[in-house]
C-alpha cells in the first residue's frame, strides 16, 4: 500500500505553504505501509517558536483551501513541536533542536520519501546546497550543512529579524 494521490497533493500544498514561511528541511515520508492511521508524515522545522507557529498558520490556511481542518492539533501553545492531524496526512512542525533530538526521519528511515516538487522554493535547499523536497536533506550531513550555513545565505529580512 502506498500513499494516495490526494495525500501526496496535500503534502505538496503543505510544503509550498511551509516554504513560503521559510521552513527548513521540509520533507514528507510515506508511512502508509507501517502505520494504519495515516499515509504521510510531513515534517518541517524552524529556528524559533514564533516561526514554528507562523509555519503552522500558513499550512492551516493552505489546507483550508481544500476545505480541510485538522482533526487534532497538539503543541500549539509551546511552539516547539506542533502536530496537525488531517487523518491522511500528519503535519509535524518542529523547532530545529527538537527535530534533531526526536529524529522522526531516522525512526521511519525505511519508508519512502515523497518528492514534494519544491524546486527552488525550499530556503533550506539554498542554504545547505541540497535538492529540495526529496528527503536528501534528512541525514546528519544535511543537519551539519545547515548548521554550517553562513549568515550571508540567510535572506536579508531574516537577518533583520535575528537582531
Amino acid at each position: 500500500m502506498t500513499a494516495t494521490e490526494q495525500s501526496i497533493e496535500l503534502a505538496r500544498a503543505a510544503a509550498r505553504a511551509a516554504s513560503d514561511k521559510l521552513a527548513l528541511n521540509v520533507t514528507a515520508i510515506d508511512v502508509s505501509d507501517r502505520l494504519a492511521i495515516t499515509d504521510i508524515f510531513f515534517i518541517a522545522s524552524a529556528e524559533t517558536e514564533r516561526q514554528v507557529n507562523a509555519i503552522v498558520d500558513g499550512i492551516e490556511d493552505e489546507l483550508h483551501k481544500f476545505d480541510l481542518r485538522p482533526v487534532r492539533r497538539e503543541g500549539r501553545s509551546g511552539g516547539r513541536w506542533v502536530l496537525l492531524d488531517y487523518a491522511d496526512i500528519v503535519v509535524h512542525v518542529q523547532h530545529e533542536e527538537d527535530r534533531v533530538f526526536y529524529a522522526l526521519e531516522r525512526l521511519y528511515g525505511d519508508c519512502p520519501v515523497i518528492d514534494l516538487q519544491l524546486g527552488e522554493l525550499d530556503p533550506s535547499a539554498k542554504s545547505a546546497g541540497i535538492r529540495a523536497g526529496t528527503g536528501a536533506d534528512t541525514g546528519a550531513d544535511a543537519q551539519s550543512d545547515t548548521a554550517a550555513a553562513t549568515e550571508t545565505d540567510v535572506p536579508a529580512n531574516a537577518q533583520a529579524n535575528k537582531n
